[in-house]
């Protein structure tokens, strides 16, 4: 549950995308309703509202978010804070600017955000941000945490750059197929780094178990 309440924005942006870009003549209308006051110039193409009204949504759907955290009186991450910076001040520029090319970037500002937390965490303060997040679930030894933590670090780091490599590169004339990897593509990368990241750490914290024994 918490997994897909972590995807809630990207799974809507998703939706919206895909529902507006096979109903362009309805989506230009509601996008110009609603955005046109928004838009530098006022003016928005048909083949543009689709991506608008994701983004718009995108952002709400962030908003909402930490909203329900608060009124359940539950802690919001600073994930999600810098989550909600990153799309608003993206988000916010492709609308202003009927531009896709900012939120293309936004995945991108957000991992290296996280990888560039990570780093001054450990180097700077001393203090292992992956660690504190996943200590409550495995007990590993204190050699093992630094290394689990650049792990994350260049993880994050490298799925910037294939955002970068497959918004530009791959898909630069494809704006849907790109809106599907950021869905499913990275999705499955994340899946897929966890579990060799689990296998790998799988044998220490045998070994960390046995010890406490």
């Amino acid at each position: 549950m918490k997994f897909l309440f972590d995807l809630f924005p990207v799974i809507l942006f998703f939706a919206v995308f895909k529902i507006a870009d096979g109903n362009q003549e309805a989506a230009h209308a509601l996008a110009v309703q609603t955005l046109g006051w928004l838009v530098a110039g006022g003016a928005l193409t048909p083949a543009q509202s689709p991506i608008m009204l994701a983004t718009a949504v995108g952002i709400v759907a962030t908003v909402l978010q930490i909203a329900y955290l608060i009124v359940r009186g539950r802690k919001v991450d600073g994930t999600l804070w810098l989550s909600l910076g990153v799309i608003a001040v993206m988000g916010g520029a492709t609308i202003y600017f009927h531009d896709e090319k900012f939120i293309l970037w936004k995945p991108t500002i957000l991992y290296w955000a996280f990888a560039l937390a990570l780093f001054v965490g450990q180097v700077g303060f001393g203090n292992n941000l992956i660690r504190k997040v996943m200590e409550a679930q495995i007990k590993l030894p204190e050699s093992v945490w630094p290394k689990v933590n650049v792990a994350w670090m260049a993880f994050f780091a490298l799925v910037g750059v294939l955002n970068l490599f497959m918004a530009f590169v791959v898909f630069k004339d494809n704006f849907s197929a790109w809106v599907s990897f950021k869905l499913f593509g990275v999705t499955g990368i994340f899946f897929a780094f966890i579990v060799i990241q689990t296998l790998m750490l799988s044998k220490h914290i045998q070994e960390h178990e046995q010890g406490d024994a």
